[in-house]
């Protein structure tokens, strides 16, 4: 079985930030405070609440757990009603390429995010884009990223034996570079979010692109020998 990881924002899809209303009206709620995430915090990469404690450290107030938990919820609930409030969009090839696989039965994509389970199903869902995703790994805490990597591929290998050589983890930003480091995958790194390709090539990527490639090179690259094997041996069976 080949496993892809997917990040979200600035992979799968880009909300334009739209997201920032959601959590701008949160904090107000929580704290009384004003708030501009877009201004203060770089968020690319980053989890859901990792941004939560860091918005509680700028705020000055001690980001206790009990704290950070009514924020990231009170942000699911909101965003929904934020998403169409900037003109957002599935990124190239995005769609293309889920499109293709969803009927591979040796490939199978799952969800590798920042974004808590909630964050993750508003966006999806507004941009269509749930129903190729079988289960994925979602930001439960401020801990590290790459915990959230160690979930998924533990949830994939329950659901399939996995080939070591096959786990592909597609992102935007270095913390997606790392934590395919940290479970043995291969990063296919793109530059359609935060982090410019020069960037990201700086953290040694696999593969590293402007933008995902179309679906007949994204495919080559997920096989790679196999592809190769395969369509010599269509070619030779033409003769």
């Amino acid at each position: 079985m080949t496993v892809l990881f997917w990040d979200i924002d600035g992979t799968l899809i880009t909300t334009r930030r739209a997201g920032m209303y959601a959590w701008s009206d949160s904090v107000k709620e929580l704290t009384g405070r004003q708030f501009d995430l877009k201004v203060e915090v770089r968020t690319a990469g980053l989890t859901d609440y990792q941004i939560a404690a860091k918005t509680f450290e700028l705020l000055g107030i001690a980001p206790d757990a009990d704290l950070i938990e009514q924020l990231v919820r009170r942000y699911e609930e909101l965003l929904p009603a934020s998403l169409p409030r900037k003109a957002g969009y599935v990124l190239p090839n995005v769609r293309e390429i889920l499109e293709h696989l969803r009927d591979r039965p040796d490939v199978r994509s799952y969800l590798l995010t920042g974004n808590t389970r909630g964050g993750a199903r508003a966006k999806l869902t507004y941009f269509g884009l749930m129903e190729y995703f079988a289960d994925g790994a979602f930001a439960e805490d401020a801990g590290a990223r790459s915990a959230i990597a160690a979930r998924a591929l533990q949830l994939a290998r329950r659901a399939a034996p996995v080939a070591e050589d096959r786990i592909f983890v597609i992102g935007d930003t270095p913390h997606d570079i790392e934590c395919a480091g940290a479970i043995g995958a291969r990063t296919i790194a793109v530059a359609t979010g935060g982090y410019t390709l020069e960037e990201l090539q700086a953290y040694d990527p696999w593969r590293a692109f402007e933008e995902l490639p179309a679906v007949e090179e994204f495919v080559a690259l997920i096989d790679g020998e196999r592809s190769t094997a395969r369509r010599r041996k269509e070619a030779g069976g033409r003769r």
